[in-house]
């Protein structure tokens, strides 16, 4: 320690320490569908984004002209198709006075016929357009921020290739594995506190998942801690160090967690007896609240 201070009394609840990365729940990598030059991007890193924003897009100008072509060929064909349903309605009509033959009559119908057929395989052809352009574009498919942005004006994109990743900072999470021996203690909806770097304070989440099973080796139990981020303050990457807090209370002699190092445990201390300073061993808790308890000194003990 670098500054005196005095052990305290305190309560301290039963206490799973954990390390672990935030990943922000909501998160996607955007891959090209098509293969196509990249024509657009209308974002950069770190920029906010809405649902359904257009992030980028390729070879855009020539698909958007292949869905107007779609689009005439299908008003085309509609308009022929009630051509012939009119023509064919009227031959039914001059069939029954006896007006036109039956041959002639016959063919008005397989003309009606062969234009309805056209029109549904144009409406074919449309559908086929907007998918296309539909897949050229890149989207947003929920609000965040893009996270990455890996492509420029003029590159080419493969299928499966990368564009763009976007995350939503608003929740975050956790995945943290835990001994086996902790088991026992954990389930959701406890509490789980950590310090991250760059943070000054305590930050709150809360177990929402624990794994059904134990890792493949046996030796590891993973959780899932969500961790709300309404002012965005927390990034997704961080390295945190926390605890996962059961139930029950126990009092022990506590000192200030700013005082120690995050890492230690087992730790020697200087205390003060009849005014000199001798070192002890001691083992220390994880912190909870701004302290962490310590076993090897008395309360009132000045370290």
């Amino acid at each position: 320690t670098t500054t005196p201070a005095v052990a305290c009394s305190r309560w301290f609840r039963p206490a799973v320490a954990f390390p672990g990365t935030l990943l922000a729940v909501n998160r996607a990598e955007l891959k090209a569908e098509v293969t196509g030059r990249v024509t657009r991007v209308a974002v950069q890193e770190g920029d906010t984004v809405a649902a359904g924003a257009l992030l980028g897009a390729q070879d855009e100008d020539d698909y958007v002209l292949g869905l107007q072509a779609a689009e005439a060929q299908v008003a085309q064909a509609k308009a022929q198709a009630l051509q012939a349903q009119r023509d064919n309605e009227r031959s039914v009509a001059l069939l029954e006075k006896r007006s036109i033959t039956r041959q002639a009559a016959q063919q008005a119908e397989t003309v009606y016929h062969a234009t309805k057929a056209a029109a549904q395989a144009a409406e074919s052809n449309l559908g086929l357009a907007k998918l296309r352009l539909k897949k050229a574009r890149l989207v947003a498919p929920f609000a965040g921020q893009v996270a990455r942005r890996l492509v420029q004006p003029g590159e080419m994109l493969n299928p499966g290739q990368t564009a763009f990743e976007v995350v939503d900072n608003r929740k975050l999470e956790i995945r943290a594995d835990l001994p086996t021996e902790a088991m026992a203690q954990v389930k959701v909806g406890q509490r789980a506190t950590f310090r991250a770097i760059g943070l000054d304070r305590l930050v709150e989440g809360r177990v929402a998942q624990v794994s059904p099973s134990l890792s493949q080796d046996g030796r590891t139990l993973r959780v899932r801690v969500e961790v709300p981020n309404p002012d965005g303050m927390l990034k997704g990457g961080l390295f945190v160090e926390g605890v996962i807090l059961g139930e029950g209370e126990t009092k022990s002699a506590a000192l200030p967690a700013t005082l120690l190092k995050p890492q230690d445990r087992d730790a020697e201390l200087f205390i003060s007896e009849q005014g000199v300073a001798a070192r002890r061993k001691v083992v220390l808790g994880p912190e909870q609240d701004g302290y962490r308890p310590v076993s090897g000194v008395a309360v009132g003990t000045q370290v």
